[in-house]
């Protein structure tokens, strides 16, 4: 893919809460493709953000704030997902098939087979640097895929 092309992307990053796992995926990859001078950019939503707290994860600042990536390369606040951000998305990614899967058939069940599902468990499954080490050598993989 061409540069032109890269610089048309819209990436959707999706998980439960938009707090922790989605918000890093986002910061990260903008943050990366800041570095590349390219226009494409990353947003994150959550499909049940009632279940987590405000703001974003303290796991994910401290991971940006490892990698010095500054917050504002992430929303700042939490946002549900809607049928307009799965329209504008270029690519749409939920970070977990098991979870997510289900909520996008209930929620957006016309998306289910566009939505790209990865397998980045939450924190009661694996612990926060395994899962963001991960979530960071996936979207690597993806910027080497679309650059």
């Amino acid at each position: 893919m061409d540069l032109t092309e890269l610089n048309k992307l819209k990436i959707l990053f999706i998980c439960t809460g938009n707090y922790y796992r989605s918000r890093f995926a986002e910061a990260y990859f903008n943050y990366r493709i800041d570095e590349l001078n390219s226009n494409a950019t990353a947003f994150s939503r959550g499909l049940k953000i009632h279940l987590a707290e405000p703001g974003i994860s303290p796991h994910t600042k401290n991971k940006l704030n490892l990698l010095g990536i500054p917050l504002h390369y992430t929303s700042k606040e939490r946002r549900a997902l809607t049928e307009n951000d799965l329209k504008s998305a270029s690519t749409a990614f939920c970070l977990y098939e098991k979870e997510h899967r289900p909520m996008i058939l209930e929620q957006f069940p016309e998306y289910a087979e566009e939505v790209r599902y990865w397998d980045f468990p939450d924190l009661d499954e694996a612990s926060p640097d395994f899962i963001l080490n991960a979530i960071q050598r996936k979207v690597d993989n993806l910027l080497s895929i679309i650059n």
